[in-house]
């Protein structure tokens, strides 16, 4: 099994930091927030997108898929009470000549083999639609 490890420390008031090997990331722990940092919900679906990503690097050679670029956009919903991320709907768009056939099958590669895109697909609801684009 595989195991993560993430520290993260308040800096002051308006923001924390997460470390983890030799990265680091800004966090948005302001209860007004702040346009500088990701807050919670933002690195959730960030999580999501990265390992939509990172599945498609692992599967494309595999497939002999041939692409230029991804982009995966994103959009959660939450609820107040109590609060939570009810669903979270993504795009995945993909620069490639690949015919449609087989972006369908990049399409299901990715959540076949995406951890934290299972992990959340269990939790709520997870949906969205790939498409070729530029």
């Amino acid at each position: 099994m595989l195991e993560y490890r993430v520290e993260a420390r308040r800096v002051d008031s308006h923001g924390s930091v997460a470390t983890t090997k030799e990265a680091e990331i800004r966090l948005d722990t302001d209860p007004a927030g702040r346009l500088d940092a990701f807050n919670p919900a933002e690195l959730l679906l960030a999580s999501v997108a990265a390992c939509m990503i990172k599945s498609i690097e692992r599967v494309t050679p595999m497939l002999k898929f041939d692409l230029r670029g991804v982009v995966v956009k994103l959009h959660g919903v939450r609820q107040d009470s109590p609060p939570k991320i009810t669903s979270i709907t993504y795009e995945l768009i993909v620069d490639t000549d690949e015919p449609q056939q087989r972006l369908e099958l990049l399409h299901r590669n990715v959540g076949k083999y995406g951890t934290i895109f299972n992990t959340v697909a269990e939790a709520l609801v997870l949906e969205g639609s790939i498409r070729r684009g530029t």
